[in-house]
């Protein structure tokens, strides 16, 4: 039992709030990109992503795993993209270490994501049954490329405390 859950009940509550994290993380960075922070969604999107990383501590494991690492880098990142948000207010250099941050925090959730699903979905898991194969690598770079071009753009943009809040 985790957290007086089932297993299976904690994963997927854990799975639902990746899946907001994800969801609103687009959004987010959608607006990052349009010049905006969009509050809301950056509220939601913080809290679920960081809940993933938590929770993702919470199922039964024997040794550190690839898993833990990212979350402990994660929560790192997210530390640091809430000071620029809410202690430092996007000022100077902090609107595009938030934008970095923020994208970077989406990435390692996608990232998983994929990762996961190679691992849980049949048809993902015949292509690359130990994600070392062409079909898993390929998918990592795709998300990466994409990932890249986006903190690409937002370093170009944000240019300190011109951010604009909706």
């Amino acid at each position: 039992m985790m957290l007086g859950m089932s297993l299976s009940t904690f994963t997927f509550v854990h799975v639902l709030i990746s899946l907001v994290g994800i969801a609103t993380g687009l959004v987010v960075v959608y607006g990052l990109l349009s010049g905006k922070t969009l509050n809301g969604w950056t509220g939601v999107f913080l809290t679920t992503t960081i809940l993933t990383d938590i929770t993702g501590y919470g199922f039964p494991f024997e040794k550190l795993l690839p898993s833990h690492i990212v979350g402990m880098i994660s929560l790192a990142i997210l530390a640091v993209t809430l000071v620029a948000l809410y202690g430092r207010h996007l000022s100077g250099a902090w609107s595009r270490i938030y934008a970095a941050g923020a994208t970077l925090g989406l990435y390692l959730n996608v990232f998983v994501l994929v990762v996961q699903g190679f691992l849980k979905v049949p048809a993902l898991k015949a292509l690359a049954p130990t994600q070392s194969e062409p079909p898993f690598l390929i998918a990592q770079l795709v998300v990466l490329a994409i990932f890249l071009t986006i903190a690409v753009r937002l370093g170009i943009r944000f240019r300190g405390p011109s951010v604009r809040t909706a």
